[in-house]
């Protein structure tokens, strides 16, 4: 095991270490049908960090359109960004009405605090059911989702966001994004 610096946050690395939550037809998924590379992303919508990585993911995606494919997972560290929770439950209460990647992307551009106004506001503009749309937040029905997707994380060893993990190991960008990009390129 090893210490990494991610951005203020140390978390511990295991070698080797595996994705412990495969995908399954429930996860939001963008890029190639049929990819011979399968990112699985946990984030994080209050991180700055994970708001750089997003940059970087998408770059991947643009240049892999047939071959790659992101798997998006909630990872909310409640106790660094109280609002990334509401803000993943906003991100399903889309989902729920076809929105999920307009609202992600929304979301990760967004950079000011992600407070229930402005979440509301991402929501109108995306042309959402605001009756839906608040009752879902109001009765936090998308909450156990979220929790087994943390769960998930917290089973693959994971104590940062973003985490990824590429082909079901884990790929270490601690120090950068690069190692990402270098683990796509080994696999091309």
């Amino acid at each position: 095991m090893r210490n990494a610096t991610v951005h203020g946050s140390t978390r511990r690395l295991q070698a080797g270490q595996d994705l412990h939550a495969p995908v399954t037809p429930t996860d939001h998924c963008r890029g190639a049908e049929r990819p011979s590379i399968t990112i699985v992303e946990y984030a994080d919508f209050e991180s700055v960090s994970c708001r750089v990585a997003e940059i970087e993911v998408r770059e991947i995606l643009d240049t892999h359109p047939h071959a790659v494919r992101l798997v998006f997972r909630h990872y909310p560290l409640e106790s660094d960004h109280p609002l990334a929770l509401m803000a993943a439950e906003a991100s399903e209460a889309a989902a729920a009405q076809g929105k999920f990647w307009e609202m992600h992307d929304a979301l990760m551009r967004h950079h000011a605090p992600l407070s229930r106004h402005a979440l509301d506001r991402t929501a109108q503009e995306l042309e959402l059911d605001m009756l839906m749309f608040r009752a879902a937040l109001k009765d936090e029905i998308y909450r156990q989702r979220i929790r087994e997707q943390e769960d998930g994380a917290v089973r693959s060893h994971l104590r940062a966001s973003p985490g990824f993990f590429v082909n079901g190991k884990v790929c270490d960008v601690s120090f950068g994004m690069n190692e990402l990009r270098n683990a796509i390129r080994a696999l091309s």
